[in-house]
C-alpha cells in the first residue's frame, strides 16, 4: 500500500476516534463542542446534495439584528453547550447530572434559523443552569412527518445519542427535554408521538435507548392543527397518553395560526397530560427570545418558572 494511502487511512481513523471519544469527554472543559449525528451518511441522504449554506439575508432581521440562516443541511450535527455563566461551570441541579434541553430551530423544514432559534436559546438555557444541545437537522424538504421522515429521524437519533453519552457530559438521563420553534415545534410534538420505535434501521447502541423526551416546550408551533383555523389536532401529530409535560407559547396574530397551540393543548388535556399554555394578543411569528416591547418576548421568564414547577430545575434564590 502506498505511504500516502496509509497516512490518509490513519488520519481518518484518528478523526473517527476523536468524534466518538475526546469530543464527548472534554465537553465540560472546552465549552461548546460539535459532533456528527450519524456515523456515516444519514438515512436516505443523497450523496449529491448541494453544499451547506450559511448567510444573513437582508430580509431576515428580528429586533434590530440579522438572523443566521442555514440551508442545504445534509450532515446533521449536535452542538453541546455546558451550563456555564461567565466562564464558570455551575453545579448540577441533581445528583445524576444536569437537566438538558435539545433545541430544534424552525424554518418550515426548508432552512434553519440557527442563531435566533438556536444558539441564543442555548445561551439562555445555560444561564438558568440547564445544559443545551442544538440540533442541526436536515433541510430542506425534511418534514413535516409523514411527508418526509428525515427531520424526525434526526430528532430520534439525537435523544438516543445524548442519553448514550450522558455520563460524558454530566447529563441526567431522566431530565432530557426538547424545545422547538415553528416547524421545530412540530418536530417536538412529532417526537413525542413517535418515540416507541425508530424510523430508520438501528445504527448502534444509542438507538436502543429511549428517544422519549421527559418534557417539551413548543414555541409558536406550526402544522399541529388539522387545517388552518381548525381546533382539531392533526391526526399525524396526535399526542399519546404518555406525552411529556408540555409548555406552549403563541400569539393570536401569528400568521401561522394560534389554533396550532390551542388544538394541541386540547388534545393533551383529553389525554390527561400536564400542560401550560401562554397566549398573547400580539407578537406575530419568528421572534425567538429577542426582547421587544411586546410582552410575548418575555415568555422565557414563564418557561423558567414552569421548569421549576415540574421539578426539572431547582428554584433560584
Amino acid at each position: 500500500m502506498r505511504r500516502e494511502a496509509v497516512l490518509r487511512i490513519a488520519a481518518f481513523v484518528a478523526m473517527a476516534a476523536l468524534a466518538n471519544g475526546p469530543l464527548w469527554v472534554n465537553a465540560q472543559e472546552n465549552g461548546p463542542v460539535t459532533v456528527s449525528l450519524w456515523p456515516g451518511t444519514a438515512p436516505g441522504t443523497d450523496a449529491t446534495t448541494s453544499p451547506e449554506t450559511r448567510e444573513y439575508p437582508a430580509s431576515a432581521w428580528v429586533a434590530g439584528k440579522p438572523v443566521l440562516i442555514l440551508g442545504n443541511v445534509s450532515q446533521p450535527a449536535l452542538t453541546f453547550y455546558p451550563p456555564t455563566v461567565e466562564g464558570k461551570d455551575r453545579d448540577a441541579t441533581g445528583k445524576d447530572g444536569y437537566p438538558v434541553v435539545i433545541v430544534f430551530p424552525g424554518g418550515g423544514y426548508n432552512i434553519l434559523a440557527y442563531d435566533l432559534e438556536g444558539t441564543e436559546v442555548c445561551h439562555w438555557l445555560n444561564r438558568i443552569h440547564v445544559a443545551c444541545v442544538l440540533l442541526k437537522y436536515r433541510v430542506p424538504h425534511s418534514g413535516p412527518y409523514p411527508k418526509s421522515p428525515a427531520a424526525l429521524q434526526d430528532a430520534q437519533r439525537a435523544v438516543g445519542l445524548l442519553r448514550q453519552h450522558a455520563s460524558d457530559w454530566k447529563i441526567d438521563t431522566k431530565r432530557v427535554g426538547v424545545l422547538g420553534f415553528s416547524a421545530g415545534g412540530h418536530l417536538t410534538a412529532a417526537l413525542a408521538g413517535h418515540s416507541t420505535s425508530r424510523l430508520y434501521p438501528l445504527v448502534d447502541a444509542a438507538d436502543g435507548l429511549s428517544c422519549r423526551p421527559d418534557f417539551q416546550l413548543l414555541i409558536y408551533p406550526a402544522y399541529l392543527s388539522e387545517s388552518d383555523g381548525s381546533l382539531e389536532v392533526a391526526p399525524t401529530i396526535q399526542p399519546p397518553s404518555d406525552a411529556p409535560p408540555t409548555f406552549l407559547v403563541q400569539a393570536e396574530d401569528d400568521p401561522v395560526h394560534v389554533e396550532n397551540s390551542i388544538a394541541y393543548f386540547e388534545a393533551l388535556k383529553r389525554k390527561n397530560v400536564s400542560a401550560e399554555m401562554h397566549l398573547y394578543a400580539k407578537g406575530g411569528h419568528g421572534y425567538g427570545l429577542r426582547p421587544t416591547q411586546l410582552p410575548v418576548t418575555e415568555w422565557t421568564t414563564y418557561a423558567a418558572h414552569w421548569l421549576e414547577s415540574i421539578g426539572i430545575t431547582a428554584r433560584q434564590n
